[in-house]
């Protein structure tokens, strides 16, 4: 099991968009962070997600009257988060609220005023920003390392929960394409029983927005000591989930009004599951190829049928 270090945000290698969008990838780094930090940094953490331009124009005896803790907690957050210290993420912290600063109106949440045209705006945007900031989480050295795992040719088998569940069938759907031999598991007891027959050079995948699904926790840890390699897609990369496994796909999806997690996670999942299969399939490109050329032909043939 690799040790997942959390990294300042867009620091991770092959960030294409790291220098210019540190400070929105911020935001949504710390959000993911918000379950597992202690009760006087989550009070820090929310303030910085809800209103980061606060925090940036506060200074650190403000920010702890704010947030109703010490100093020195506020220090020990900003170093967590990657910092030499308050000042430094006041800085980033700045960058992000300008960068949010035209868009205000789309990030405030739907309202049951809202017209039509209004909801579509701010959909298209809040997922538009899903998958940006996924980019900026999504670290290519954990990415690689799955993508060697899943070329490795041992059994693969995904597992995910509800909306988790539906994008588990999809990454399944996409590598049984490309001739990838996979199962796709929406219920504990069937990812259970396979994961206790895993070994060395198989591989267990789980998809979980939280990382605290008991339905995943249970077969992820199965897989693990039965020796087989674990990857988990998840939202929150200090959860337990995130801790079980050998590689860590960091997704960012937020909750807005009308979009409880289920909703918010999908759309990141998705992201990280579409890089995943792409770099897949460039691996194995010779026999991914012949193998969607083969599954094109024949459902042209069924249809044309």
């Amino acid at each position: 099991m690799q040790e997942n270090v959390v990294r300042p945000a867009g620091s991770g290698p092959g960030n294409a968009t790291a220098a210019s969008d540190a400070g929105d990838a911020l935001t949504a780094t710390v959000r993911g962070l918000l379950p597992s930090l202690t009760p006087a940094a989550a009070r820090i953490a929310s303030l910085i997600v809800e209103d980061p331009a606060q925090v940036a124009r506060s200074t650190i005896s403000e920010l702890s009257v704010l947030a109703g803790t010490s100093e020195s907690s506020i220090v020990r957050t900003a170093r967590a988060l990657g910092f030499a210290g308050y000042p430094e993420l006041r800085l980033a912290l700045a960058a992000s609220a300008a960068r949010q600063a035209p868009r205000s109106t789309l990030t405030s949440g739907i309202t049951s005023d809202d017209s039509a045209e209004e909801v579509i705006a701010k959909l298209v945007h809040t997922e538009s920003q899903a998958v940006l900031e996924t980019a900026t989480q999504l670290d290519a050295g954990q990415l690689t390392g799955a993508v060697l795992a899943v070329c490795g040719g041992g059994q693969l088998h995904i597992a995910g929960v509800g909306a988790s569940g539906l994008v588990a069938q999809d990454l399944q759907q996409k590598l049984a394409r490309i001739g990838r031999p996979c199962h796709a598991h929406g219920d504990s007891q069937s990812a259970l029983t396979s994961a206790v027959l895993l070994g060395e050079g198989d591989v267990f995948l789980a998809v979980s927005h939280s990382g605290e699904s008991r339905d995943v926790l249970a077969p992820l840890r199965r897989a693990a000591a039965q020796g087989a390699t674990t990857v988990v897609i998840t939202n929150h990369p200090m959860s337990t989930a995130a801790r079980l496994a050998d590689f860590v796909l960091v997704s960012a999806g937020r909750e807005t009004t009308f979009r409880p997690g289920a909703m918010a996670s999908r759309i990141s999942q998705l992201v990280v599951v579409d890089c995943l299969f792409v770099c897949v399939a460039q691996r194995t490109f010779d026999t991914s190829s012949r193998a969607l050329r083969a599954t094109h032909e024949a459902l042209e043939v069924d249809r044309k049928g």
